[in-house]
């Protein structure tokens, strides 16, 4: 089999053709480490996917489930003894005594690590501008950016850099990534998947996610993904086995379309190719109907007092005494935690920082924190209604296509605005699937399916149906 022909497998494709003894998993971890390995060393003249890359003849997995398909993992998941240091400078070149459960799962699995994945630093972006190691370029347009904060697992998943990706979502960093370099991407219910061994970023909305070619390929990934794990007391026994989805059809699917989220700042192109997926969910045979997520238009201010909160407790351990960067030479330990820290994380993070240690102060956080926790409550109780009318929530997954490198930077209001659509089912903690449905100015536009918690088998169904019926070409963006 040609390097050409095994570029054009999806991963399950390439399990069967391993199990069939069509293809070897040696070669096939051999051409993706090949083109992985010479994206890293282009720099700026590639795409800037990765952080770091495996050795020759690191392939394993054959005769497991996923058969050795390799896998690029995200920056922020810890890795034993391979740099884990989530796009920052604080933690270059951090090498963890131990593997993230769900890393560790999915090699046992018959995934064997290929890279690790550039990323927005401690996952604190919307384009994959905010990382130590450079920005992440879209394969569809190099003078653009692949979405973040896993900008580095969707643009090496779009490009052909890689089979499949694993990153993280806390309000929409699987998704907005996904839906503008033109892949899937999977946000699973809150407490499906552990998060022991992932770098936090906000701890009640972390979780990580596949990032795909296809539906199937997100449920296979998945499949050996859920479940308790005993070092994280917020995850939870996934309810049924997942299901890799069949079908073709729509009838008796109720869709939701909100107006909250469907409206004024959405662009006209993302706005006609989502018009145009709906017309076509139709004719599979959904009912598609109107109806309001009233607290949704609140969801972003809300996050941005949430996560930047629980931001600042979690980097607190940041200080140069235990790991990471250590200033040189301080006078005494307060010019130490001062000089680790400034020297250490990136502009973003420290806006992030000081936002949340304000709205966690004395006197103000019953103002800021304690009222977006309301909030937040008031969005999963719309949510909660909406499920009892409707089986699937559907929007936009992002308001644009993919903007250009450096348009939104100056701007963080208008950059957190690309999380609009996304972040109401982060604070939910309900599941929502990104797929491919179209295309403006020549660029992907991303469908979102949200449902009820751990309807992720209903929404792969849903989803696959939809996937089928839209036909999207998204091998045109490899490289």
């Amino acid at each position: 089999m040609s390097a050409a022909e095994i570029l054009e497998l999806s991963a399950r494709a390439a399990a069967a053709a391993i199990g069939a003894g069509s293809l070897s998993a040696t070669e096939l971890f051999d051409v993706y480490r090949e083109r992985a390995a010479a994206d890293k060393a282009a720099g700026d003249d590639g795409l800037n996917c990765f952080t770091w890359v495996s050795e020759p003849g690191s392939a394993n997995g054959a005769g497991a489930p996923l058969g050795g398909v390799p896998l690029a993992v995200k920056d922020l998941f810890c890795t034993e003894g391979v740099p884990s240091q989530s796009g920052s400078r604080i933690l270059e070149g951090y090498l963890p005594p131990y593997t993230a459960t769900v890393v560790a799962r999915l090699r046992e699995a018959g995934a064997p690590l290929l890279a690790k994945t550039n990323q927005d630093e401690f996952a604190m972006g919307s384009s994959n501008e905010n990382s130590a190691f450079g920005p992440v370029r879209n394969p569809w347009d190099r003078e653009r950016v692949p979405g973040g904060s896993s900008g580095g697992s969707a643009a090496a998943v779009a490009g052909g850099l890689a089979p499949w990706a694993l990153g993280t979502d806390t309000g929409g960093s699987i998704r907005q990534p996904a839906a503008l370099c033109g892949i899937v991407g999977l946000k699973p219910t809150y407490g499906a998947v552990s998060r022991y061994g992932m770098i936090a970023f906000a701890s009640s909305l972390d979780q990580a996610g596949p990032l795909t070619r296809d539906v199937t390929d997100a449920a296979l990934m998945l499949r050996h993904m859920v479940g308790h794990d005993a070092c994280d007391a917020t995850s939870l026994a996934f309810p049924e086995e997942i299901e890799l989805p069949r079908a073709e059809r729509l009838e008796g699917i109720r869709l939701g379309v909100p107006q909250e989220l469907t409206g004024e700042g959405i662009e006209a192109g993302v706005l006609a190719a989502f018009a145009d997926a709906l017309e076509r969910a139709q004719e599979l045979g959904a009912e598609v109907r109107e109806l309001h997520l009233p607290h949704a238009p609140h969801a972003l201010s809300a996050y941005y007092v949430l996560a930047p909160a629980e931001a600042s407790s979690n980097l607190a351990r940041y200080d140069g005494v235990r790991y990471g960067l250590r200033a040189e030479d301080p006078r005494d330990l307060l010019d130490m935690y001062t000089r680790t820290r400034h020297d250490g994380f990136g502009a973003e993070v420290k806006r992030r920082i000081m936002l949340g240690t304000y709205a966690l102060s004395s006197g103000y956080y019953e103002a800021y924190y304690g009222r977006a926790q309301r909030v937040r409550t008031k969005i999963a109780e719309d949510f909660s209604a909406a499920f009892e009318t409707v089986d699937f929530i559907v929007t936009p997954t992002a308001p644009s296509v993919a903007f250009r490198l450096g348009e939104k930077t100056a701007d963080p209001l208008a950059m957190y605005l690309n999380d609009y659509c996304t972040v109401p089912m982060s604070l939910a903690g309900i599941p929502a699937i990104s797929i491919p449905c179209g295309r403006s100015e020549g660029l992907p536009v991303g469908l979102q399916l949200a449902g009820p918690a751990f309807s992720e088998n209903r929404l792969f169904e849903a989803a696959h149906a939809l996937e089928l019926g839209i036909g999207f070409e998204a091998g045109a963006a490899r490289v």
